[in-house]
């Protein structure tokens, strides 16, 4: 195998493919990344759990395969200059890395000894540009468990039907939800979990533009396709929970708020609380004014913001990361929240349309918090 190709192209495939590769295996060879050259490069990581495969364009003198150990390959290649990097591999696996005057002579691993990626059905799947799903990713995944006693709730639900895709992200705390349009390639609703980890790779890897990524699930595993790049990634089994019916249906105080004017004065009143001195922000909704306090051991804060009249007076208590986890993530700059009571959970939805929803439980408020 010998191929050649600008550093910053080979660097960004093995950022990318690395993220697949397990860190410290009992299998050795998974540590690795296998490289295959042929009419191009194609790069690949996989741990059993996810799969990465990358495709990029190279000049290629002789076709074959190696596997190189990810950490030692990128360390390499990170260091060197700014200028075309030549790889080569002989038949006793010795793989040499030049680039100018440096050169690095280290011992592969033989590619027939890599596991293959799944090969998934592409009978049903949806098609959504790359940024929407970055951010609908990004907008609902904070709220994935960690939670192992329930392993279906570390991951998020993809349910499609009637052209729209619906992301769902559930803690037991609070409860995160986005909804964009889509093409879907049949008319039969269908749902899948995806694992948090894996999304969060997902979400690094997409670019920030309307190029389409191609998602298709099979019975155990999901592909996700876009231009260069396949990921692959084991799903989740059991009874993901009904999420609809978990939201009170009854709300009868909806405010209208500015999310920048909301989010600034919880931040505020936050800075007394840490991992080591948690305690609720106290939110007092009394008229035209919403009260923030907050009371741990190295002190008290105080903050208000101006809100439309609030009908009766609504005492509530929440973590202070779960609100603004969830009002960092709503997109608009306005929203309604909606209240029932000091004990039930309040809704974060938009003013137009039902792009999102958070849900975020309260905290039950002991005396002088």
């Amino acid at each position: 195998m010998r191929f050649s190709c600008e550093k910053a192209v080979l660097g960004e495939s093995i950022s990318v493919c690395a993220h697949a590769v397990a860190g410290k295996s009992s299998t050795q060879i998974l540590e690795g990344l296998l490289i295959r050259a042929e009419d191009r490069v194609t790069m690949a990581g996989y741990n059993y759990r996810l799969g990465i495969k990358r495709t990029f364009d190279a000049s290629v003198y002789e076709p074959g395969a190696v596997v190189i150990n990810a950490r030692l390959l990128s360390d390499i290649i990170r260091k060197m200059p700014e200028e075309i990097i030549e790889i080569t591999c002989d038949d006793k696996l010795m793989v040499t890395i030049q680039c100018g005057s440096s050169r690095f002579n280290i011992v592969g691993s033989p590619a027939a000894e890599y596991p293959e990626l799944p090969e998934i059905d592409r009978g049903d799947g949806i098609s959504l540009p790359c940024d929407t799903l970055k951010t609908m990713i990004q907008g609902t995944v904070f709220a994935v468990s960690d939670n192992e006693n329930k392993p279906i709730h570390t991951g998020s639900l993809f349910e499609v039907a009637e052209n729209s895709l619906t992301l769902v992200s559930v803690d037991g705390y609070r409860l995160a939800v986005r909804k964009e349009t889509v093409t879907a390639l049949s008319d039969t609703p269908f749902k899948f979990v995806v694992p948090g980890d894996a999304l969060r790779e997902i979400a690094r890897i997409l670019p920030e533009n309307d190029s389409l990524i191609h998602v298709f699930p099979d019975r155990k595993q999901a592909l996700f396709e876009l231009e260069g790049t396949l990921v692959i990634t084991r799903l989740l089994e059991g009874e993901f929970l009904n999420w609809r019916a978990a939201i009170p249906a009854d709300h009868p105080i909806r405010l209208e708020l500015n999310r920048s004017e909301v989010v600034t004065a919880i931040e505020r009143v936050s800075l007394i609380i840490s991992e080591r001195l948690k305690n609720p922000v106290h939110c007092v909704f009394d008229g035209p004014v919403l009260q923030l306090q907050c009371t741990t051991a190295i002190g008290r804060s105080y903050d208000e913001c101006v809100i439309p009249g609030c009908p009766e007076k609504v005492e509530i208590g929440f973590n202070n990361r779960y609100l603004l986890d969830a009002l960092r993530a709503c997109p608009d700059d306005t929203f309604f929240l909606e209240l029932k009571s000091g004990l039930s959970p309040c809704n974060i939805r938009p003013v137009e349309g039902e792009a999102f929803l958070y849900m975020v439980l309260p905290v039950r408020l002991k005396a002088g918090e």
